[in-house]
């Protein structure tokens, strides 16, 4: 896959919805509910996060059984990561931040790969290997909006998924920015829905997230 195929892949995949939800599933069974929900409530693009021992087998389970799921691969940090997520049936790759070794790893992947970011020296290091693409992480954190404002007159030609810290009301701030294609975050996730198994609240804010424009 070559540079400019690989970005246009990974921007594909960011203007599916306003919104990529990040999972952390407890079982394949809680994966693939969580993914249902999601896509009913026109959220498609899935980033499971590689932090429980149930995640590969999950994303292989929604890749495989889940119609309309786009799944992918988030909190890739280990170099053996990404051919794991590949052959479970990731469609893309995330990770909070690139090491060199990752991300000439992640320059090199066979399905498109968003890297995070958290300050303009690591944006550009990235972008002189190829990427215009990139993961603002911890958003809320690191400057958030008026930090991606700020990146957007010298560097206008990256384009951004801030995550960490995002809910429903930041969204909208977020994804007025020219150089904002979409947010990630959990807030259509609460814990105590997922703990009851309600997976139509889920889908009931995944429906609101899905309209948020900024």
């Amino acid at each position: 896959m070559s540079p400019q195929d690989r970005h246009h892949a990974v921007v594909a995949t960011m203007k599916l919805a306003p919104v990529i939800p990040v999972l952390t599933v407890r079982d394949v069974a809680d994966g693939v509910a969580q993914a249902r929900a999601l896509v009913a409530g026109g959220l498609p693009a899935i980033e499971v996060t590689l932090r429980t021992p149930a995640a590969l087998d999950a994303i292989a389970e929604i890749a495989k059984s889940v119609p309309g799921a786009h799944v992918g691969a988030g909190t890739i940090i280990e170099l053996e990561q990404i051919e794991q997520a590949v052959n479970a049936g990731a469609k893309f790759l995330v990770s909070p931040g690139a090491s060199p070794a990752l991300a000439k790893a992640a320059a090199e992947a066979p399905i498109p790969f968003l890297p995070g970011v958290a300050t303009p020296s690591e944006a550009m290091t990235l972008r002189a290997l190829g990427f215009r693409a990139m993961k603002l992480f911890p958003a809320e954190a690191v400057g958030g909006a008026k930090l991606l404002a700020s990146l957007y007159a010298p560097i206008p030609d990256i384009v951004f998924c801030p995550t960490g810290g995002i809910d429903a009301a930041k969204a909208l701030t977020y994804l007025a920015l020219p150089n904002v294609l979409c947010v990630g975050g959990s807030w259509m996730l609460p814990k105590a829905a997922l703990e009851a198994r309600d997976y139509g609240e889920v889908e009931r804010l995944s429906r609101e997230a899905s309209k948020l424009k900024g």
